[in-house]
Parts: C-alpha cells; sequence; structure tokens
C-alpha cells in the first residue's frame, strides 16, 4: 500500500500510526540475546496517516485511488 497527499502531492514521507496484535516466535540465546524467528500479524488497523511535507491527514489518499478513512 502506498499514499500520496492530495494537498501538496507527497508520494514519499508520511507519519503511519498503526496497532498491531501478533504473535511472534522468540529465541533467546544462553547468555540472554534475543531474535524474533516468526511474526504472524494477527490483526492491523491503521489509525492515522500525515503527510511529513504539509502535516495533512485530511487529504491523505491511498495510492489506487481509495480514500484513506482515516481519523486525523
Amino acid at each position: 500500500m502506498s499514499f500520496r497527499c492530495d494537498a501538496c502531492g507527497n508520494k514519499t514521507r508520511f507519519d503511519v500510526f498503526e496497532s498491531k496484535r501478533v504473535r511472534t516466535f522468540q529465541h533467546f540465546t544462553l547468555g540472554g540475546d534475543m531474535s524474533v524467528e516468526e511474526e504472524e500479524v494477527l490483526d492491523h488497523e491503521i489509525e492515522k496517516v500525515v503527510c511529513r511535507w504539509c502535516g495533512s491527514a485530511a487529504s491523505v489518499v491511498v495510492e489506487n485511488g481509495e480514500t484513506a478513512t482515516l481519523e486525523g
């Protein structure tokens, strides 16, 4: 998914606020270092997308033409 700001034309810089619920397989070494070996996204919601150039959230659209229905 990509975004575009209809207010200023930005297509490359956005702050995306999202919530995720994931299941991860975490591997710990005997020394205590952890790495995530698998991650499954169980639920994902984009809460808000804000243009980094002009600060608009209301003018951000999904690149395929659908309006991003996000609070801003």
